[in-house]
């Protein structure tokens, strides 16, 4: 990592609509404990959500660093949009200094989803990574290294509907599992047509309602793979380009 000592820890945390999980990784991206989890607050303005991760973290191990996976876009650790949490609570809002502040520790802040694919990519080509959840996540990686972050979610799939509304949780819940199925078949057309990725993994709590087969160069991944995206945060460039962009054998 740069400029820090070999062995560090790194404090994890996933913000999700419904749910904020948490671990410790080392300097690998492996779990030093379980990663825990609290629910996400009503409303889930600034000041509640760190209040709430300030209570899901207060019994965890010392850590040096802390790194954020944040649902909506996300520059120079400022909230731009937050779709699933509102984003007239958090436009401007510089999460990453406020939660250092809170916690007495650097902190990094990415979108959610790009946190994820630093997580579970092979650094080989392009790599996409969608989160099917509250809402739809989605992140770009060129061997290993993140490309500049898309709202997605936001692009309308209908004339009527952007991604978030088409397939994420609410659609879930009010159409049933059988058309949300059918309309994800349709979104994979999509992005293999739009994108031309070598690989694509999908994570996110609703990924394992899907029922047909998927393509061979597409994955499932879980939430605790993409919580070890948060070392990742913390590599120099180098470190990084040797880590995640170098074939294994």
């Amino acid at each position: 990592m740069k400029n820090t000592p070999t062995k560090v820890k790194v404090l994890s945390i996933d913000i999700g609509g419904s749910h904020i999980k948490a671990t410790i990784l080392n300097e690998k991206g492996e779990l030093k404990m379980d990663y825990d989890k609290i629910v996400t607050p009503a409303p889930a303005s600034p000041e509640n959500l760190i209040k709430a991760i300030k209570t899901l973290v207060k019994d965890f191990p010392a850590y040096d660093y802390i790194s954020v996976g944040f649902p909506g876009y996300v520059k120079n650790g400022v909230i731009k949009t937050a779709p699933n949490l509102g984003t007239k609570l958090w436009t401007g809002f510089d999460l990453s200094k406020k939660l250092s502040e809170a916690l007495g520790k650097p902190a990094k802040v990415v979108n959610d989803a790009d946190m994820q694919g630093l997580g579970v990519v092979d650094g080989k080509g392009l790599e996409m990574v969608i989160t099917l959840g509250t809402g739809f996540g989605t992140a770009l990686l060129m061997d290993g290294h993140l490309l500049p972050h898309l709202e997605l979610s936001q692009l309308p799939v209908k004339t009527d509907r952007n991604y978030d509304e088409y397939i994420g949780e609410k659609a879930l819940e009010k159409h049933g599992k059988e058309r949300w199925n059918k309309r994800m078949e349709k979104v994979f057309e999509i992005l293999k047509t739009v994108f031309n990725y070598d690989t694509l993994y999908i994570g996110g709590g609703n990924s394992d309602k899907l029922t047909f087969k998927l393509d061979k160069n597409m994955r499932i991944v879980t939430n605790a793979d993409g919580i070890k995206g948060g070392s990742r945060l913390w590599l120099s460039d180098a470190e990084s380009r040797i880590t995640k962009a170098t074939p294994t054998k």
